[in-house]
């Protein structure tokens, strides 16, 4: 995958560089396609372990920089691993039947309730500029229920926020090799986007030691 992307997935190849027979590796995994689940389960696993381990090195009470640490993890992470970001979130592997439940739920679990949660400690303070004429049937049911169990108190509106902190567009473009022709300076292009985001949520200067949650807050 590291070579040729998410295209490139072949249990025959995998085996000969393993110099294994092609019936030995079925022994590990049924299908291709169970082989793509379990790969998409370990990286989408990995890169949430990155930004929730970068969010939780600031205190909790620090939301603008817990949000900008996010957001900087997502980045480094898939700058560092291009062809993980494509399995994730790209275009779907040709041929690949997604199980039900999806391939990786934990993990989308994990980094939906991470940034609804950074939602949530904003929204006290964010309401006032983040309205918008939001209402639950704007979201899936599925994602509707986990957030109305695990966030009672966040509006629609939150909901809508967390989406947008979840920001991959940038990184995205940057990735695929859309940006870099445009922007000699693409980390300031994105940086710039989050912090402009952070200010619009009006939160206050954390009571710690973080100089970027005070200036994210000038």
């Amino acid at each position: 995958m590291a070579e040729g992307g998410p295209d490139a997935i072949s249990l025959r190849a995998i085996a000969r560089d393993m110099q294994m027979s092609g019936s030995a590796i079925y022994s590990c995994f049924d299908t291709r396609d169970a082989l793509i689940t379990e790969l998409i389960n370990d990286v989408y696993t990995a890169l949430v372990d990155h930004v929730e381990a970068a969010r939780d090195a600031l205190r909790t009470d620090d939301t603008a920089g817990r949000i900008l640490a996010w957001a900087t993890a997502l980045r480094d992470w898939s700058l560092a691993n291009p062809q993980g970001f494509r399995l994730i979130y790209g275009d779907p592997v040709p041929g690949y039947q997604t199980p039900e439940g999806g391939p990786a739920p934990e993990a989308a679990k994990r980094a939906c309730l991470g940034l609804t949660g950074l939602a949530a400690a904003a929204w006290p303070y964010a309401q006032t500029t983040q309205g918008g004429d939001h209402a639950w049937e704007d979201f899936a049911p599925e994602l509707v229920d986990t957030i109305r169990r695990d966030n009672p108190a966040l509006p629609p509106a939150g909901l809508a926020l967390a989406l947008r902190l979840w920001g991959h567009g940038l990184v995205a473009l940057e990735v695929y090799g859309h940006l870099g022709p445009r922007s000699l300076r693409p980390d300031e292009l994105y940086h710039a986007e989050i912090r402009d985001l952070i200010r619009s949520l009006r939160l206050p200067a954390s009571p710690g030691d973080s100089t970027l949650s005070t200036q994210l807050a000038d």
